[in-house]
């Protein structure tokens, strides 16, 4: 089983920055991407990037640019740094991992807002 636990979420003004991160805890032997995910009120939830264990990433068309996603194997972390931060970025954001079986955190807050 895996835990994921996301952080870093929080309220930031239009143009910030913030840096969200999912730590994992137990193991998957089988895990073959890693991926970020957000919901806005009244939308689905949607993809926002994705990390394969090969390293290749991809994003939603509405965040390349300003979205990194990245890995730390050493503390088993996935990060996403997001830059120039609009309000249509506001959701709650969910770390997510396939292997196995999937496993979802339990959602981060971002609330882009003057």
């Amino acid at each position: 089983q895996v835990q994921l636990v996301e952080s870093g979420g929080g309220l930031v003004q239009p143009g910030g920055s913030l840096r969200l991160s999912c730590a994992a805890s137990g193991s998957d032997f089988r895990i073959y991407a890693w991926g970020w995910y957000r919901q806005a009120p009244g939308k689905q939830r949607e993809l926002v990037a994705v990390i394969t264990r090969g390293d290749s990433t991809d994003y939603a068309d509405s965040v390349k640019g300003r979205f990194t996603i990245s890995r730390d194997n050493a503390q088993n972390t996935v990060y996403l740094q997001m830059n120039s931060l609009k309000p249509e970025d506001t959701a709650v954001y969910y770390c997510n991992t396939r292997g196995l079986l999937e496993y979802w955190g339990q959602g981060t807050q971002v609330t882009v807002s003057s």
